[in-house]
């Protein structure tokens, strides 16, 4: 079993690695092979040829995602929603930080109109939206949150969240800024939490964040996908 685990990783490994610089209809099930270095037959015995793979692929990084998302999540009936809220930021950017370059894979290839991506739409995404929506509205009816288009208001934040992870190479090349270094989240974290005080919070209620610990750490990230 563990002889399975660690070839089926393998050719994780080496499948993002080759999608993220061929694209995924750039690349071939030999290379994949190759560069993992496992017979080609074991590609499609344990997924059924390349387009299985990254299905797996992209079912392994949304699950784990949303369980750290939904581990942020949960407190929303105990801690305030802008509390609540940046925990979440937090979640997400160290986790797509631990896994930048599966991280990079997923939204590129979420982009595209495929069968595959309408069914993560209509399952993980639908969640994802769960969540953020319902945090927004929480906050809303507390007061907390100014009432803003609940719609755009989660495009806003998906794009914040997502940019540096979609983009590396930008990031590195032209920002000079390492997305998958935990300095960058560190910094970044807080560009976010300074949009949700001034964009998201009413006025009344922005004095409150100074003692509101959003740095908080969730506990138990999974390290790697």
């Amino acid at each position: 079993m563990k002889d399975v685990k660690k070839t089926k990783q393998k050719v994780f490994d080496a499948a993002v690695s080759i999608f993220n610089s061929k694209g995924y209809n750039g690349t071939s099930v030999r290379e994949i092979a190759e560069k993992a270095n496992v017979n080609i037959a074991l590609i499609s015995y344990y997924f059924k040829g390349k387009k299985g793979l990254l299905e797996e692929l992209f079912i392994s990084f949304l699950e784990q995602y949303l369980v750290v998302l939904g581990d942020a999540f949960k407190k929303v009936d105990v801690l305030p929603a802008k509390s609540v809220l940046c925990n979440m930021v937090t979640a997400v950017l160290k986790f797509q930080s631990e896994n930048h370059q599966l991280a990079r894979l997923v939204h590129r290839e979420i982009t595209l109109d495929t069968m595959l991506v309408r069914e993560i739409m209509s399952t993980y995404l639908t969640k994802e939206k769960y969540f953020f929506q319902t945090v927004l509205e929480v906050g809303m009816k507390q007061k907390e949150f100014r009432k803003l288009p609940l719609m755009i208001t989660i495009m806003q934040l998906k794009a914040l969240l997502t940019m540096p992870y979609l983009q590396p190479q930008y990031m590195i090349e032209v920002l000079h800024l390492n997305p998958a270094e935990p300095y960058f989240v560190s910094k970044y974290q807080k560009e976010i939490y300074r949009w949700i005080e001034e964009d998201l919070s009413l006025p009344s209620e922005r004095p409150a964040l100074s003692v509101v610990n959003y740095s908080q750490q969730i506990a138990n990230f999974p390290s790697k996908v």
